[in-house]
């Protein structure tokens, strides 16, 4: 864990200096943008990406080129969580038939 959890300014403020918005950084990392803007709601983003987004700033910042690594890895999106077509929160249960007991 970092000495102090990174708010979601400080991380922007990284991400800037890297040159990147939220979809650029989600897009590099394989995240959905969404899911990006939604640490802004508790105002706190997970250890790993404030790391990564550290690191990006500072090599952007030593004037070192990054996003080429990033492209070579060929990273895969992450599956979409959630509900899934015609399922209330996307429960795996089967229906049951209650019509012809």
């Amino acid at each position: 864990m970092l000495k102090d959890d990174m708010n979601y300014k400080a991380f922007r403020s990284h991400l800037g200096r890297a040159g990147l918005t939220n979809k650029d950084f989600a897009e590099l990392v394989g995240l959905n943008s969404k899911s990006i803007t939604n640490y802004a709601q508790n105002d706190e983003v997970p250890d790993h990406w404030a790391i990564v987004a550290l690191l990006m700033g500072e090599m952007a910042g030593n004037g070192l080129e990054f996003k080429h690594l990033l492209y070579k890895m060929n990273i895969k999106p992450n599956k979409i969580r959630g509900a899934a077509k015609g399922r209330w929160g996307g429960s795996k249960q089967t229906d049951l038939n209650l019509l012809n007991t």
